[in-house]
């Protein structure tokens, strides 16, 4: 199957600047394609691994991926998408994103030993270039009137846009044209949002290399929820790359959470699954939804590729113990993961029985009813049901005598911790 084709089914273009040439180019040769992002952060989201993961999929039909990270251009800031002028970052705190998405997309797509992605960071090139360089060589292949006609700029023009983000498809189109000439790359693919710095791009190739040079742009749809909101966020925000921001864990719960009228969609997006399995997944959330098989395919499949084997372990064994209540299974660190946004506090070492520690810390509201819950059985210390009133809080019953897992009934849980 044709890259083109493979990346039609999964839904994944939206638009292509010359699908039969493309197409053609795509069947006779490896191609160079190319995706950029700039570092206006210092981690990812899973909105950005969208267009990235269209590339891992033309590496794996044969072609020659490239990542550029935009060291350069995200010293001034994209207005695609924007309402308003960005807030420069220094160059300082620019490079040290620049290092972090580096390190980050190296994490994701330099795995095997054969991988041939390669990453530049267009700062590398752009430095070079002076103010006179840039106004008498590349200004002169941009017209006014065909910048003010694309969405990027006329969608700023009432509310105003700076000399400094009206110049950003310059600058981009300067990063195609470099890639073009001296990696041998032919193909842009970005956010149906870059469609109009992608075409600036191509428009500058053939200006400077002929009208029959070959070069090509294809955008990704933008990523929408069934219900029609923006799909990525979460009622803590980002659901960010970087384990630090976002842990495995909570990772792995976003995408098993997602709705069946979803999970096919993001499977064709996300996942590396062929048509076969995905149409048997498909059929399983028709006739069985309660499975939530696809949801569960989903949430490995995904997980795996961004965190290992080691995170995706992290975050079944953290799900299966929260499902089972065997709290005594974890560690120190897959606590920290699995509970670190449920209600807690720190507590003093000093040993008190559990009636009282449970009012002391917040978690029940007064002894009677602190003693009701324990004599139920309601109450849950790290897993085990407790039914002893007096039963004694120390740091010794703590995991990795720091951690105390409180649950009271089904699903209210508390995580204290020693100080």
């Amino acid at each position: 199957m044709n890259i083109i084709d493979e990346l039609e089914w999964r839904g994944a273009i939206n638009q292509m600047t010359d699908e039969e040439g493309l197409r053609q180019l795509t069947a006779d040769k490896a191609v160079g394609v190319y995706c950029g992002v700039d570092p206006t952060g210092d981690s990812l989201h899973i909105g950005h691994l969208i267009p990235f993961m269209v590339l891992k999929r033309f590496q794996l039909a044969g072609h020659r991926p490239v990542i550029v990270i935009g060291g350069a251009t995200g010293t001034i800031g994209d207005p695609s998408g924007k309402s308003e002028e960005r807030n420069l970052q220094s160059m300082e705190q620019v490079e040290k994103n620049a290092q972090r998405l580096t390190a980050m997309m190296k994490r994701l797509f330099l795995k095997d030993d054969d991988a041939d992605f390669r990453i530049f960071n267009n700062f590398d090139w752009a430095k070079e270039l002076t103010l006179l360089d840039f106004l008498r060589h590349y200004g002169k292949r941009f017209n006014i009137n065909t910048m003010l006609a694309k969405d990027i700029v006329s969608s700023r023009l009432e509310t105003g846009i700076s000399f400094t983000e009206f110049a950003y498809q310059i600058l981009q189109s300067i990063d195609f044209l470099h890639l073009y000439q001296e990696a041998d790359v032919q193909v842009q693919v970005g956010g149906g949002d870059q469609w109009g710095n992608i075409t600036a791009g191509l428009e500058l190739i053939r200006k400077e290399e002929g009208t029959e040079a070959e070069a090509y742009g294809l955008t990704i749809p933008l990523m929408l929820k069934s219900d029609g909101t923006k799909f990525g966020k979460t009622a803590g925000g980002a659901v960010w790359l970087d384990p630090e921001k976002t842990s495995p864990y909570e990772f792995y719960q976003f995408w098993i959470n997602q709705d069946d009228a979803d999970v096919i969609k993001y499977l064709k997006y996300f996942t590396f699954l062929d048509q076969d399995e995905i149409a048997e997944l498909e059929t399983a959330v028709a006739e069985d939804p309660g499975k939530r098989l696809a949801q569960k395919r989903l949430a490995e499949e995904v997980t795996r590729f961004v965190h290992g084997d080691a995170g995706l372990a992290d975050a079944k064994q953290i799900t299966e113990a929260l499902f089972s209540g065997n709290i005594r299974d974890l560690t120190g660190k897959q606590i920290e993961q699995g509970f670190q946004n449920m209600p807690g506090q720190t507590v003093p070492r000093e040993p008190n029985t559990l009636a009282i520690w449970l009012v002391d810390n917040g978690i029940e509201k007064s002894r009677r009813q602190a003693r009701e819950d324990v004599n139920n059985g309601a109450i849950r210390i790290n897993g085990e049901k407790i039914t002893d009133v007096d039963y004694e809080i120390t740091p010794d019953i703590a995991i990795e005598n720091k951690y105390v897992v409180v649950r009271r009934g089904k699903k209210k849980y508390f995580l204290m911790t020693f100080e």
